[in-house]
């Protein structure tokens, strides 16, 4: 497979402008996502050449292309159940035949062998949630696309799964920790320890590039909260303000990073949240009702569903098959963006930002529902109460994420 010839990936200017007065909401995503980018540490010696280009990769519009998904689900046997949409009866695909456009550059194909004779000998780790290991799943799928009859070797384990590519010496990795910080359990109490990562950094130090997302777990409640109880400053807590607890974990893991990773050998990423596509005006006011217009409210802008969506109507993505269109930012985690934006700031590794935030937003369509190999029939008959609208179907989304990864990562 070509790549794109590198004078397309140049700035293009003359488009830049245009676009920027064809919408005030294009105009703001611009911004937003040109501020994130100002606001990484800066060093004498970038490490990506991307930071040396003005290309907002981040700030654009999906468009329709007939050349995509980038792989068949039937001719990769890596991707879980719960992520096979197609295999799972998904009776529409037009969702699969898109493509991120910048607004002001052209991003390079995405090219599975360039990837392996690039990172030859190396280790490529995803660390966090299941949101990363939607990610691993789609980059392996992406690399054995280009080379189907390779040699390889899968490990699936807890915490942490490996996919090598043996004969280039490439392992792609899975570690899951879904808020980066250990949890441990004591007396059959699951305990969150915002100081504490050394257990899961053991098993990161020797990568030579991480991929950390933390996000949506910091805001789980009832059966889903993923602790009994948090420590902090040596003390134990029932629960404490999710955005104070999530900012305390990524400071330990800034700190880790910090002390642990050697720049001469290791890339570091944190890829922002990935938005889910539930309309939760009820929903969140009954269940937390201390959070539903503070940090991390899930509730959707109201051009996001359509007209006949009540304020006690619980939809969801369901039955959505397009993006929605334009550029938009509804600042959903607008202060679990503000967080991360400070802690990577003050950051002495450079640590670059993937803010997918919000090309996933207006991906609605790109999640598993009720299409998922592991829900039963009764699940499936209730999409309202049942519907994945979290995760997202592969090929999908996660293969964007990929694309711009791989763009980050080589140009």
């Amino acid at each position: 497979m070509t790549l794109v010839s590198p004078h397309l990936f140049k700035p293009c200017l003359t488009f830049a402008f245009l676009a920027l007065f064809q919408s005030h909401t294009t105009f703001s995503a611009l911004i937003l996502s040109l501020r994130n980018h100002r606001s990484y540490p800066q060093h004498p010696r970038p490490m990506f050449q991307t930071n040396r280009t003005t290309c907002a990769l981040f700030a654009g519009t999906w468009v329709r292309d007939d050349t995509y998904p980038l792989y068949q689900y039937s001719n990769c046997p890596v991707i879980d159940a719960e992520f096979n949409c197609q295999m799972s009866g998904r009776p529409d695909s037009g969702y699969l035949k898109y493509r991120w456009q910048p607004l002001n550059c052209q991003l390079p194909r995405f090219d599975g062998l360039v990837f392996l004779s690039k990172m030859r000998g190396k280790t490529v780790m995803f660390v966090g949630d299941s949101l990363g290991r939607n990610q691993f799943e789609s980059l392996i799928c992406m690399i054995l696309a280009a080379n189907p009859q390779t040699q390889t070797q899968m490990n699936r384990a807890m915490p942490l799964s490996t996919f090598k590519f043996l004969e280039y010496g490439v392992s792609i990795s899975y570690f899951r920790a879904p808020f980066l910080v250990d949890v441990d359990v004591m007396q059959g109490k699951r305990i969150v320890k915002l100081d504490d990562i050394a257990g899961n950094g053991n098993a990161w130090r020797m990568a030579d590039v991480l991929v950390f997302n933390t996000g949506h777990w910091w805001g789980h409640e009832g059966s889903l909260r993923g602790w009994d109880l948090i420590q902090s400053g040596g003390k134990y807590y029932q629960d404490m303000d999710r955005l104070v607890a999530m900012e305390k974990g990524l400071r330990t893991w800034a700190n880790w990073v910090d002390s642990n990773v050697d720049i001469t050998r290791t890339r570091v990423f944190f890829q922002s949240a990935s938005p889910d596509h539930y309309n939760k005006r009820v929903q969140d006011a009954l269940l937390r009702p201390h959070l539903a217009t503070g940090p991390m409210s899930l509730t959707k802008s109201p051009n996001e569903w359509s007209a006949a969506a009540t304020a006690t109507t619980a939809k969801n993505c369901y039955g959505e098959t397009e993006p929605m269109k334009g550029t938009m930012y509804t600042s959903t985690y607008a202060d679990q963006m503000g967080v991360v934006n400070e802690v990577i700031r003050e950051m002495h590794v450079p640590t670059y930002l993937m803010d997918i935030t919000m090309l996933s937003e207006l991906r609605k369509d790109g999640h598993p529902s009720i299409y998922r190999g592991d829900f039963s029939p009764s699940q499936r008959a209730n999409p309202q109460k049942s519907a994945d609208c979290s995760h997202w179907c592969l090929p999908g989304l996660p293969d964007t994420w990929n694309e711009l990864f791989y763009t980050v990562l080589f140009y």
